[in-house]
């Protein structure tokens, strides 16, 4: 690869915020990509609490916070969670039909990549 053949875009467990979405606005529709690639991993600690349990750990640990994300978006489901994130980007209305979006789930004990049918 070249620089500029592939853009990166990370966060805890892949998911595509309302700040992925622009970014990936950005690399479509002024720097040409055409496919992205939603790839997220086993042992993924985002499977391991719920959105309220964060909020009152941080809340009893540092109290409220005047500016807080309104989710952290936890879910239970690896495959579940890499479907609604494809969803995501191919239901935007600034995303064409041509612009190909595919998850993966990489094992971190096999080091093996699968595909998630959408």
């Amino acid at each position: 690869m070249k620089p500029g053949d592939a853009h990166i875009i990370r966060n805890a467990g892949g998911i595509v915020t309302d700040d992925v979405l622009r970014s990936v606005l950005i690399s479509h529709h002024l720097l040409g990509t055409q496919e992205l690639m939603i790839i997220e991993h086993t042992d993924c600690g985002m499977l391991t609490f719920s959105d309220d349990d964060l909020l009152e750990r941080l809340r009893q640990k540092a109290g409220t916070a005047v500016v807080a994300p309104a989710r952290f978006f936890a879910f239970r489901d690896l495959e579940a969670n890499v479907r609604e994130q494809i969803e995501k980007v191919r239901s935007h209305p600034w995303i064409p039909a041509h612009f190909v979006v595919r998850g993966f789930i990489y094992d971190v004990k096999t080091g093996r990549v699968r595909e998630v049918s959408a």
